[in-house]
């Protein structure tokens, strides 16, 4: 039977947290036989391709493996679209663990609904991880806005990244794929941008997943993340120019969002911690503007 839906799973050096990510995607409560799993191990120097070669054995016809010397993100999904059987691909990052009724509930949602090409569930908080809970808070609050009407401090629709996203195969085809000169960060935003252009929408919906960060659990571990999005996001810029405010990046406006978040946020989980976010915006995106100048002074 041909599969309906293709699960990416794009890798690098992920020997920690890889088998939690690929579990949860083989104890799903969806048909195994419409599964597939596509690996791709983008340069890998620890152990991750002999963990994906005991699952490509264990899944057999089911599994696809591939190993490439680094070539980037961009080429690494571009490689899992091109070797997908379904319908459908999601893409699950090795720091992702998705609840059982994830891809259960993306297909339904893809089903019902022929113009939506875009869709993924909603971040859930860990226990006892004060930086990773920070970061993901305000993409809680922005999924829960998501419906709302746009204002001048809320940019309700916000872009969706890759990790936990399924796509239809064919608008990803007709968008052209993602670009392979995107060798970090930030090659999600632009695709994204592109099926929306071609005419096909996003939607989110409910089911539930954790977004681990690759383990972030310090300031520093913060800084690096987002100097990496920063440096991948100045080729997006120089591309599209749509894809992100430059001055609603600065570090100045990464406190005034983290204000702005923070009444919601407390709203909505009802922690102290929340009030943390203007310090923690404004770190990242310190972190995130150094990156993008030193990607601008390199091109």
């Amino acid at each position: 039977m041909k599969p309906l839906v293709t699960v990416g799973i794009c890798v690098r050096n992920g020997e920690h947290m890889l088998r939690d990510a690929v579990e949860s995607v083989l104890t799903q409560n969806f048909p195994q036989d419409q599964l597939q799993v596509v690996f791709v191990d983008d340069g890998s120097e620890d152990s991750t391709s002999k963990i994906i070669s005991e699952y490509v054995s264990l899944l057999g016809n089911q599994a696809k493996a591939f190993r490439t010397p680094w070539r980037g993100l961009g080429y690494a999904r571009n490689l899992v679209i091109d070797n997908a059987d379904g319908e459908y691909v999601l893409f699950v990052d090795c720091d992702q663990i998705i609840k059982s009724n994830y891809i259960k509930t993306q297909v339904e949602v893809l089903e019902k609904n022929p113009k939506v090409a875009i869709t993924a569930g909603t971040f859930k908080t860990v226990p006892n991880n004060l930086i990773l809970n920070l970061e993901i808070t305000p993409f809680i609050v922005d999924q829960l806005r998501y419906s709302q009407p746009r204002t001048f401090i809320w940019k309700t629709e916000k872009v969706i990244g890759t990790g936990g996203t399924t796509f239809r195969i064919s608008a990803l085809k007709q968008a052209g794929g993602f670009d392979e000169g995107i060798k970090g960060a930030a090659e999600d935003i632009e695709l994204v941008l592109r099926i929306k252009k071609v005419g096909w929408q996003y939607r989110p919906n409910n089911a539930a997943l954790y977004e681990l960060h690759g383990g972030m659990s310090k300031p520093s571990d913060l800084w690096k993340k987002y100097f990496w999005y920063g440096y991948g996001c100045q080729r997006t810029y120089s591309q599209t120019r749509d894809a992100f405010s430059i001055l609603r990046m600065t570090p100045m406006a990464g406190f005034v969002a983290g204000v702005f978040y923070s009444f919601p946020a407390y709203r909505l989980l009802s922690q102290k911690i929340v009030f943390l976010l203007p310090l923690h915006f404004t770190l990242k995106l310190t972190a995130w503007t150094m990156g993008f100048i030193k990607g601008q002074i390199g091109k």
